[in-house]
């Protein structure tokens, strides 16, 4: 059923619903549009109203061909939307759940285009705070790039700092979505442009793993680990990537790459990369408490929704149905520093060997059942050698405790 949006757009069809609303496919006086409706609880906000006048300028200047230009800001009664360009395409979760992974030059390309348009976001002043691959769109009607790759386009600017109010969120709540959160988001410092880079990083790592660096468990975990521990080895990518990754991946805002450094770097790897297959490894072994992952032939049995929520992000909510586009601006407690500081390992997750058993599984307790018996086989062998040794050892006795002396039987007798 249509519907109207102010007075210049006409919603015709929902595209999607997230926590912050619901995306239209909408009509305007130029043509198609995309039209993000908030929630009525956030139109009903007379200061989050006031903060989405105050944004109207810096986000409708906002042009560059990798970003999703927002063309115009309605309020209008019980009404808060964002018009947006509409893309013809996908977004870079679905594709990852199509996919799992990607080959490294493809991954490497989306990425790029993705950071020219934080570049240019980042310069107006802007920062997205919330970047991930349901916020990457790709443009199926664009010119094929390197490996193939559709160009990539960056969408949802300024709604997370949009919803993130004083009101709303105080100084002890996060916006964002946990796989993604840099350390600083997570310690309560308020975010800057380095704050995308990081998560982009993460979304890079993601994409040529198939799982975020620091996610898996609760969201109190997710979090700690972003702040406490450093980033596991990748094998089986170029150094001069991997390099990319960690110095984007550091705690330190500052010594993370600026968007525009990190997309001519990438672009610059692009030839190493070419033909590179897509990286042969498995996700990260299940930390004490958590529910084991299950066996690669239950994860071809189960649906491909279920298998896309275990390697996606988790909600910040505990127990939370997952929107069909998966937009998680949702707000979570702080935690404290000593909650931090617990149970740190020093490493995340360490990805397992492309067919390593999962920890706990069958075939696992069957390698370690056959390691026991191999074990127990050769301690009696050795023990049975040690045995023997020392009956020839003692087997010249001569009954009173004497040493034999074997010249007793080689000496020539007495005439």
């Amino acid at each position: 059923m249509a519907r109207k949006i102010g007075s210049r757009y006409t919603a015709h069809q929902i595209l999607g619903r997230g926590s912050a609303g619901t995306v239209w496919l909408g009509e305007g006086p130029d043509g198609p549009v995309a039209v993000k409706l908030l929630r009525e609880d956030l139109a009903s906000d007379q200061e989050l109203v006031g903060r989405f006048v105050q944004e109207r300028t810096a986000l409708l200047g906002l042009e560059h061909p990798h970003v999703v230009s927002v063309r115009d800001l309605v309020v209008d009664g019980n009404d808060l939307a964002l018009v947006m360009d509409l893309v013809r395409g996908t977004d870079l979760r679905t594709r990852l759940e199509r996919e799992r992974r990607l080959a490294p030059e493809a991954a490497v390309a989306v990425v790029a285009d993705v950071a020219d348009g934080l570049a240019a976001a980042h310069a107006a002043g802007v920062v997205h705070r919330d970047v991930k691959p349901e916020n990457v769109l790709l443009d199926m009607q664009g010119p094929l790039g390197p490996a193939g790759s559709h160009p990539a386009l960056l969408t949802d600017f300024g709604v997370a700092k949009l919803i993130d109010s004083p009101k709303r969120t105080r100084a002890t709540k996060i916006i964002g979505t946990p796989d993604y959160l840099a350390p600083e988001i997570v310690e309560g410092l308020p975010p800057r442009a380095a704050v995308d880079i990081y998560a982009l990083a993460t979304v890079l790592y993601e994409l040529l793993a198939g799982f975020t660096p620091f996610g898996g468990g609760h969201p109190g975990a997710v979090l700690r680990r972003h702040v406490t521990e450093t980033v596991a080895p990748l094998p089986g990518i170029p150094d001069e990537l991997w390099q990319l990754v960690v110095q984007c991946l550091a705690k330190a805002p500052a010594s993370r790459l600026r968007a525009s450094e990190l997309a001519a770097r990438l672009r610059e790897l692009l030839p190493l990369l070419a033909g590179m297959p897509a990286l042969d490894v498995d996700e990260p072994e299940a930390e004490p408490g958590q529910e084991p992952p299950e066996e690669p032939s239950a994860r071809a049995e189960a649906p491909a929704a279920d298998r896309a929520r275990r390697r996606g992000a988790v909600p910040l909510v505990p127990g939370a149905k997952p929107d069909s586009n998966r937009d998680t601006h949702t707000s979570m407690r702080v935690p404290a520093p000593d909650e931090l500081a617990g149970g740190a390992r020093g490493t995340a997750r360490v990805p397992r060997p492309a067919g390593a058993p999962r920890p706990g599984s069958a075939r696992h307790r069957a390698i370690a059942r056959r390691r026991r018996i191999t074990l127990g086989v050769a301690g009696a062998v050795l023990a049975a050698a040690v045995g023997a040794g020392a009956w020839l050892a003692t087997s010249g006795d001569g009954g009173d405790g004497a040493p034999h002396d074997p010249r007793q039987h080689s000496a020539p007798a007495a005439p």
